[in-house]
């Protein structure tokens, strides 16, 4: 239970008593929100419940897997260190990454976006209308002899 105290705090609303226990049973279920409902006491449909606490839910689903990070970067490492075969390697590693990703760690993109200017910018003046008087002009072709 050591998950649910950082979601008291950071709660913007109070949470009823109900409320609290749901949140408690959903990481005692390991997520099964029909079974913390029921436990919970709720008579409704589960859908109800989780709709009304979606953004506690969502709070509580980024603690659990930053709480679980840590042992998937040891299980990278232990998988990468072996000496025998481990057994379904590429899944557990496609899993560990997985989790890795969504808490933050992960591979790191740099761009390099510095830009240096040799000059200053140079203003032009604005341009003067051009004033074009009535009469007969001869066109001109150029290119063609």
């Amino acid at each position: 239970m050591a998950i649910l105290p950082n979601i008291e705090k950071k709660a913007a609303r109070t949470l009823t008593v109900k409320q609290q226990s749901f949140l408690e049973y959903l990481v005692d279920t390991k997520g099964d929100a029909k079974k913390a409902a029921e436990l919970a006491g709720y008579s409704s449909h589960y859908h109800t419940v989780v709709k009304g606490l979606k953004a506690e839910i969502l709070e509580l689903t980024q603690e659990v897997l930053a709480n679980s990070a840590p042992r998937a970067a040891f299980k990278v490492v232990e998988i990468i260190e072996s000496d025998r075969p481990v057994v379904q390697a590429s899944n557990k590693l496609a899993a560990a990454q997985t989790l890795l990703d969504r808490v933050g760690v992960s591979k790191v993109d740099k761009l390099d976006v510095s830009h240096s200017v040799a000059g200053g910018i140079f203003l032009m003046p604005d341009k003067e209308p051009i004033v074009v008087t009535e009469g007969v002009y001869t066109e001109i072709n150029r290119g063609e002899k």
